[in-house]
């Protein structure tokens, strides 16, 4: 079975302030996503302030992007949410 590519839309998000946290950027972007999806899902995250990610098993960069982003991309994500800059990166079914 070949996987299925849709295409995501990127949405840059920007929230005042001078200190955001992750549990702040991950509801501002759920918020975002809930518009026209009553209950999106979060497939992949970044945080480059700790340079955590989700999924953790995906250790390596493909051509097209680091693999966390990937997998999110590939398993139906749709919204691809950068919060401030990329600071933090959400993408939701």
């Amino acid at each position: 079975m070949q996987p299925v590519h849709l295409q995501m839309q990127h949405i840059n998000l920007t929230i005042p302030g001078d200190v955001i946290t992750w549990d702040e950027a991950r509801d501002k972007a759920y918020e975002l996503a809930c518009q026209d999806d009553e209950d999106p899902m979060l497939m992949a995250w970044f945080d480059q302030t700790t340079g955590k990610f989700s999924p953790s098993c995906c250790k390596c960069d493909i051509v097209d992007g680091p693999a966390w982003e990937i997998y999110g991309k590939n398993h139906g994500g749709r919204l691809r949410i950068s919060v401030n800059d990329g600071l933090y990166l959400f993408i939701y079914t």
